[in-house]
């Protein structure tokens, strides 16, 4: 048995032709999906990278791991934690990964016999650059039982795709540098300007037309989807395609403007936490089937030691493959098979990067709960009708005051419930050393002699690069 789990870092879902989106940005993917099984509405319960990968590997939001903060010092995973390449390894499959998550923490190398490190090169880390890798080592244990991990970065900023990728994503004889355009003036003149200047901007260019790079994101989706059809190619050409399940998922998604967030993941809204899910798997799961109910990054765990325990390859001890306990993940099977929709009737939410927040998302309603929003201006509840006002931008919190105490009332119980007496970690890191990224802010205005009290009087870009020119 061969399972190939693969993250599409920052790939948000409405931006998928299979998700209803106009553009061609994933034919292979819709391909894919159409041999399979395509997740409707699927949920990064915690965001961004750090946390969405953690509760992927063990089955386990981040209120019971207690890592729920991106890029903290203060963050740590026991090694005692029921981790997914650990047990497949000590059940018998080879494991290997073509990650670099391991820069961030060191857990993520945990239980791989192979550590490819993906980490180098100029366009961040290119599909290319993980096909190079896996696809020799997929050909060296063809004939082997292996879990491999692969983790794309196209679709994370910066967007640098091809530019032959491009005109199918911009308008032909538009400018994306023309003077007259101010489309990109809030987004230079926001408060996480200096991040963005060095990580993104300045990498592209003097950009005027925001529409040019959501086209850049449109792009780095249909390549990454390139990348994708030559992995499965090379599946097909080794004849074992049809024994490999694999499973395709977004982290987390990508605001593209909404909200006062500019070409970044967070937020608790629909751009940043309804995700991709996809799997395949001939013959054992239904071609076409699509899943309308909700479930989320978690149930992902589960449902692949199901899927190895239904199987019983042999040389595999499904004796240490049982679930393990405390599990907030469910299988996702029975929606596979048809038997029921989803796996959850609501999805508890949460952050704690840019900004700490948690929500709570049911089938209609969205609830967020704002403890520190960071460099963005939030009030403190956010209640949005999601079938009346998709885009989230009616914020029904006061018209609707005693649903939004209800749905608060929940989330907190659930919070309190998961806590079990134990002090909240979003608190601790709060109290101890504030909002992570608030921490990568200051470090490039103290480089430019500025502090964060005086750049929130004043966020202009001029000012900053002023600034920079001067100590500099």
């Amino acid at each position: 048995m061969k399972i190939i789990l693969i993250s599409l870092d920052t790939l948000r879902a409405s931006r998928l032709s299979g998700y209803g989106y106009g553009k061609p940005t994933s034919p292979h993917l819709d391909r894919i999906a159409s041999q399979g099984v395509l997740f409707e509405r699927a949920y990064a319960a915690d965001i961004p990278t750090e946390v969405a990968h953690t509760g992927i590997f063990t089955g386990k939001v981040g209120l019971t791991t207690g890592v729920v903060s991106h890029g903290s010092d203060l963050t740590h995973l026991p090694k005692t934690t029921a981790w997914l390449p650990n047990m497949l390894r000590s059940a018998g499959f080879t494991t290997s990964a073509v990650d670099n998550l391991y820069q961030l923490k060191e857990w993520f190398a945990r239980g791989y016999r192979y550590y490819m490190n993906s980490v180098g090169g100029n366009r961040w880390i290119d599909g290319k650059t993980v096909n190079g890798l896996a696809m020799p080592w997929i050909e060296q244990h063809k004939e082997e039982d292996f879990f491999l991990f692969l983790h794309y970065w196209d679709a994370h900023t910066p967007y640098l795709p091809p530019e032959s990728y491009i005109p199918d994503f911009y308008e032909s004889g538009r400018d994306p540098y023309d003077p007259a355009n101010k489309s990109m003036e809030k987004a230079y003149n926001h408060m996480a300007y200096p991040f963005f200047k060095h990580h993104h901007y300045d990498l592209v260019g003097p950009v005027t037309d925001g529409a040019y790079y959501n086209a850049l994101y449109d792009a780095e989706i249909r390549y990454l989807d390139d990348r994708l059809k030559e992995l499965d190619d090379h599946l097909n050409a080794l004849g074992i395609q049809d024994d490999t399940l694999i499973i395709l998922f977004g982290d987390h998604g990508e605001s593209l403007m909404e909200h006062d967030i500019y070409w970044d993941h967070c937020g608790l809204y629909e751009p940043t936490v309804h995700v991709p899910v996809i799997m395949r798997w001939p013959g054992r799961i239904p071609a076409g089937r699509r899943v309308s109910g909700l479930v989320q990054q978690v149930d992902l765990l589960p449902t692949i030691l199901e899927a190895i325990r239904s199987e019983a390859p042999q040389g595999i001890d499904l004796a240490k493959l049982e679930d393990p306990s405390g599990l907030d993940g469910r299988s996702l099977w029975p929606a596979i098979k048809g038997e029921k929709e989803g796996t959850h009737d609501t999805v508890y939410l949460s952050e704690c990067a840019w900004q700490a927040a948690r929500g709570i998302r049911t089938d209609r309603y969205k609830f967020i709960r704002t403890y520190d929003s960071g460099p963005f201006t939030r009030p403190p509840r956010e209640l949005y009708d999601t079938i009346t006002d998709p885009e989230e931008t009616k914020n029904l919190a006061v018209v609707q005051h005693e649903l939004a105490d209800q749905l608060e009332h929940q989330l907190e119980q659930w919070v309190a419930c998961k806590l079990a007496g134990r002090k909240d970690p979003m608190e601790i890191q709060l109290e101890e050393a504030g909002l992570p990224f608030r921490k990568r802010i200051n470090q490039i205005l103290a480089s430019a002699g500025l502090t964060w009290e005086d750049w929130k009087k004043d966020p202009r870009r001029e000012r900053f690069d002023r600034a920079v020119q001067t100590v500099h």
